[in-house]
């Protein structure tokens, strides 16, 4: 496999005292070490929600040139500025230039679709081939979209940050992206990815970064929270339910 395009990221700034971004451990991590360094073509960001995975990966994206509601580095299309601008307190570290890419993220992928329907409106109306494949993002599932755009859009050497994407997929088709980012990774792409899935965060070859609350630290992905309780839970589901419930019920 070629070396990841992307090295990894160097903190610049320190966001203001009052901001959100200050609260974040991972943004108090990148204070501290002043950098974050990506060294598998597949990594994966994990951890309980609000430790910044999702923030981070957004600042990466918009860093790097991709919109940042999601989609290609020429998509254009704003619904709401939302975006957290830490990626104005980042620089990145690029081993090469990056020529192909998508940033994907689950909260706004039905923006993306719409904004993909207008601009191959005519081709999706009769079934033309189009980067998309040949029927509209909006008439098929939202799992079958999402596999659609990652099948026929994302090509070999790209640069692709994925923002939850199991969100939309079921255990049989997390196993289908899995298989295409391990060929796309073979085939030079890079890939980072915020998720909570234990299925996707297996892939042999890649590296698993847990975002806590004390920064950021790589970790087997057999030591993360997601594996060990999902485990719990496959083991003797009775059990933890039989806990769980009772102590609801208190």
């Amino acid at each position: 496999m070629d070396a990841p395009i992307l090295a990894g990221l160097r903190m610049d700034g320190a966001p203001e005292a009052d901001s959100y971004l200050s609260k974040l451990p991972a943004v108090q991590f990148l204070c501290r070490e002043k950098q974050l360094t990506f060294d598998a073509p597949v990594t994966f960001f994990v951890g309980e929600n609000g430790t910044g995975k999702s923030t981070v990966l957004e600042a990466i994206a918009v860093a790097a040139g991709f919109n940042p509601e999601g989609g290609t580095r020429n998509f254009q299309f704003s619904t709401r500025d939302t975006h957290a601008g830490l990626h104005r307190l980042i620089t990145l570290k690029r081993r090469r230039q990056v020529l192909e890419g998508y940033f994907l993220r689950a909260e706004s992928f039905y923006n993306a679709a719409s904004y993909l329907s207008e601009l191959y409106e005519h081709e999706f109306r009769i079934g033309a081939p189009t980067p998309y494949g040949s029927r509209g993002l909006h008439e098929q599932s939202h799992g079958e979209s999402f596999l659609a755009l990652v099948e026929h859009r994302f090509v070999p050497g790209g640069l692709y940050l994925l923002d939850e994407p199991e969100a939309a997929l079921s255990p049989a088709r997390q196993l289908t992206l899995m298989a295409c980012i391990d060929r796309l990774a073979r085939a030079g792409s890079q890939f980072l990815i915020a998720t909570h899935s234990p299925i996707l965060m297996a892939l042999p070859g890649s590296r698993v970064e847990l975002f806590d609350e004390t920064g950021i630290h790589p970790v087997h992905y057999t030591e993360t929270e997601h594996y060990r309780l999902t485990r719990r839970f496959l083991e003797d589901p009775q059990r933890m339910l039989h806990y769980l419930l009772e102590e609801d019920n208190d």
